[in-house]
């Protein structure tokens, strides 16, 4: 009978060794699993900062959109309107007809 308590006894603990053993394997893939889907290339993380750059991009793209309308605009003007033309001619070059002066004034 002792030998028989003794033999059981060994079988009880190498089930709970085995138990222990699967049950550490568990918890270190859940926690691979876990810092793979914070930490990786395809990670939570990784996804905020492309998310945050992709609006970043859009909010850039909106204001060159913008710009680029307002110069079409101003070339069609300048193609179209002549008095736009002599405007723009004044304004940016400083340009005068020749029986006009032009006086500048330092701010």
């Amino acid at each position: 009978m002792n030998s028989d308590n003794l033999l059981r006894k060994q079988v009880v603990s190498e089930i709970k060794k085995k138990r222990l053993i699967t049950f550490i394997l568990i918890i270190l893939s859940f926690i691979y699993l876990a810092a793979n889907l914070l930490l990786g290339d395809a990670g939570l993380l990784k996804y905020r900062e492309l998310s945050n750059k992709k609006l970043s991009l859009k909010k850039e793209i909106t204001e060159l959109e913008k710009e680029n309308t307002r110069i079409k605009t101003q070339i069609k003007s300048l193609k179209e309107n002549p008095f736009y033309t002599e405007k723009y001619a004044r304004e940016e070059f400083g340009l005068a007809r020749p029986d006009e002066y032009i006086f500048q004034y330092d701010r």
